[in-house]
C-alpha cells in the first residue's frame, strides 16, 4: 500500500440561503443573518456565553464533523474586530469553551475508541485579523472556533493519494523551510521557554499518521495521562503557552527577514529565550537571510511575505 495525502470527496450540501445581490459571499457569510442561519438549522447547543455547538453543513468527513464557534456576530458586528486568538477570549467564556472541547473530545473517543478504526482530530481556528474578508483562504465565517472530525480508517485506506502539487496541500512553504533549516533552533527554543508539566515534545515518528504523513513534520506534543488530562486546568494553560511560544518564535523570525539584525522585539512574551536561543543562533539567522534575498528578486514572493510580516505583528497586537 502507498502512503501519503489522501484525496477525500464529501457530497455537497446546499445551504439553504441565496447571497443578497450587491453583497459578495463572504461578507453575506460574516452576517448576522446567515449566523441566525447557522443557530437555527444546524445549531446543536448554544449556551450563555455565546459559544455555539453546531453540525458542519459544508463539512469535511459525512461520519462526524462539527465545530464550537465563539459567536460574537450579535456583540461585535464589525467581522474584523471579532476575537481571533484564544487569548482574546475572557476567561469566564474560556473556562467554559475548554471545559465543551474536553467534553466532546471525551465523546468522541467513546463513540471511537479504536484508533485502528477511526482517526479521530481536534483543532482550533486562530484566525488572522489582517487577512482582508474577500482574500483566498479566509473562512467563511470570522470567528473563532474548534474543529473536532472523525475519519474511518478504512474510507482513508480506500481513497485515492491526492495530487502532490496540489497547492492546497502546502503551508506555502514556510513549514518546510523551518523543518529543514530550524528545527533543532525551534524545538530547543520550546525547550527552555517552556516548563511544561502535561505537555512534551513528541518526535516525527509518533506523531505521525503512518496512511498519510498528517502532520508532515509540524512540531508536536504529546499529552501525558491521556485524554483524561484534559479535565485538568494545567493543561489548558500549557496549552496556551504553547501557542505564545510559536508566536514569539514566528514573529522574531519575520522580524529577521524585514530588517537585517533586527534588535529583540519589546513586546514578546520569553524576552530571555528570544534573545540568547533565537537570535544567537547562526541557522535561525542564515535562513532568515535566505527569505529575505529570495524577496530581493521574486516581487511575488516579497508580497506573500510583507503579508506574513504584518500578521505577524497583528498576531501579538491583538493578544
Amino acid at each position: 500500500m502507498k502512503f501519503g495525502p489522501r484525496e477525500i470527496v464529501t457530497p455537497f450540501r446546499p445551504i439553504p440561503l441565496e447571497v443578497p445581490t450587491g453583497i459578495k459571499p463572504n461578507e453575506f457569510f460574516n452576517s448576522t443573518e446567515n449566523l441566525n442561519d447557522l443557530v437555527n438549522n444546524n445549531g446543536l447547543l448554544l449556551n450563555p456565553e455565546n459559544l455555539l455547538l453546531y453540525r458542519k453543513a459544508l463539512g469535511h468527513s459525512n461520519e462526524f464533523d462539527c465545530s464550537i464557534i465563539y459567536n460574537t456576530s450579535k456583540t461585535i458586528l464589525n467581522p474584523l474586530g471579532r476575537p481571533v486568538r484564544r487569548t482574546q477570549v475572557a476567561d469566564n467564556v474560556k473556562q467554559v469553551w475548554n471545559r465543551m472541547n474536553q467534553v466532546t473530545i471525551d465523546y468522541m473517543l467513546e463513540l471511537y475508541p479504536d484508533p485502528a478504526e477511526a482517526l479521530i482530530l481536534a483543532g482550533e481556528a486562530s484566525l488572522d485579523a489582517t487577512w482582508p474578508l474577500t482574500s483566498p483562504g479566509v473562512p467563511s465565517i470570522r470567528m473563532l472556533h474548534n474543529h473536532f472530525i472523525v475519519f474511518p480508517m478504512a474510507t482513508l485506506r480506500n481513497a485515492k493519494l491526492a495530487d502532490a502539487s496540489n497547492p492546497n496541500l502546502t503551508d506555502g512553504g514556510q513549514n518546510s523551510l523551518f523543518q529543514a533549516f530550524m528545527r533543532n533552533v525551534y524545538h530547543d527554543f520550546f525547550e527552555q521557554a517552556l516548563h511544561l508539566e502535561i505537555l512534551k515534545p513528541a518526535s516525527e515518528a509518533d506523531a505521525r499518521v503512518g496512511l498519510t504523513g498528517y502532520p508532515q513534520g509540524l512540531p508536536s506534543w504529546e499529552i501525558q495521562g491521556g485524554a483524561s488530562a484534559l479535565k485538568n486546568v494545567q493543561f489548558w494553560r500549557e496549552y496556551d503557552e504553547v501557542l505564545k511560544g510559536f508566536i514569539d518564535f514566528y514573529r522574531t523570525f519575520f522580524s529577521q527577514v524585514s530588517s537585517h539584525n533586527a534588535p529583540i522585539l519589546p513586546d514578546v512574551y520569553f524576552p530571555k529565550q528570544v534573545e540568547g536561543v533565537l537570535l544567537f543562533n547562526n541557522d535561525f539567522m542564515k535562513t532568515a537571510k535566505k527569505v529575505r534575498d529570495h524577496c530581493i528578486v521574486d516581487a511575488i514572493y516579497a508580497n506573500a511575505i510583507r503579508s506574513l510580516i504584518q500578521r505577524g505583528v497583528s498576531l501579538k497586537r491583538r493578544l
